[in-house]
């Protein structure tokens, strides 16, 4: 067996796997106690050692899988993206970079690859955005409409909330929120406009119990999708083995019948 096959079944093993994301937790880990003082004060040495032998075993790890996999490795979305985060935690840890170093956490979302609950959510996501993007043009299209009817409505005597588009679109965008917005700026209005209620409601209305509900709409719809698709291609996988395993019942059949 050559060296090349040797790297593929090791890279390959549920053991290697495991203990790369065993690595993975533990870095994690540790870049959470880096923002820990009195963690770095007694354990900063150590921590600091089992950040740099993750970072060197992160490269062996990704070293043995371009050597593998050769240019196929760069087909996987995960490999490329470990690729790119193991990059930069090698960027030098001077000023202007520090906070690139800060990204190295983001490798913990490879733990997403190896559970399946959480790969499908991605795949959802992922499906979703299409519908999702109409859905958010849709809410842009609400929200810059009625960012310019409230400017032209209560911009005179509340400019701090109303004067400028700006304004308006971000105080809209904390009632949609409901935070405050009542007592923070819809009495308040109204004590100036009795009827501001008529254009407060209605917005509200719609944006929050409606807008809002069908991005939830359209990613449920997207997860159980990619769910009964994922469930379709494992009945075709085991209806693929089961003719392939009767095919082959009935050549020893034909073979024992030939020279039985």
């Amino acid at each position: 067996m050559s060296l090349r096959e040797c790297m593929r079944q090791l890279v390959e093993s549920r053991y290697f796997e495991r203990a790369i994301i065993t690595i993975i937790v533990i870095n994690a880990i540790g870049l959470g106690l880096e923002t820990w003082p009195a963690a770095m004060a007694r354990f900063g040495t150590l921590i600091a050692a089992l950040d740099r032998a993750a970072i060197a075993i992160f490269v062996v790890e990704l070293a043995i899988k371009l050597f593998v996999y050769r240019l196929a490795f760069f087909r996987n979305g995960w490999n490329v993206f470990d690729f790119v985060i193991v990059a930069v935690a090698l960027v030098p840890a001077s000023q202007q970079f520090s906070v690139l170093r800060a990204l190295r956490i983001l490798r913990a979302l490879r733990l997403i690859s190896v559970v399946p609950s959480m790969r499908k959510v991605i795949v959802g996501l992922f499906s979703a955005i299409p519908s999702i993007g109409t859905v958010v043009v849709m809410l842009l299209l609400l929200f810059y409409i009625s960012a310019v009817m409230a400017t032209k409505l209560f911009g005179a005597a509340f400019p701090e909330w109303f004067g400028t588009l700006g304004a308006s679109l971000y105080s809209l965008f904390q009632v949609m929120t409901l935070e405050s917005w009542s007592m923070g700026i819809v009495r308040p209005v109204m004590e100036v406009y009795p009827a501001a209620w008529v254009f407060f409601v209605p917005f509200i209305l719609v944006t929050s119990f409606i807008v809002l509900n069908l991005f939830i709409g359209v990613i449920v719809n997207a997860m159980s999708e990619a769910a009964d698709e994922e469930a379709h291609d494992e009945r075709e996988e085991i209806l693929r083995e089961l003719r392939a395993l009767r095919e082959e019942i009935a050549a020893m059949r034909n073979d024992r019948a030939k020279y039985g």
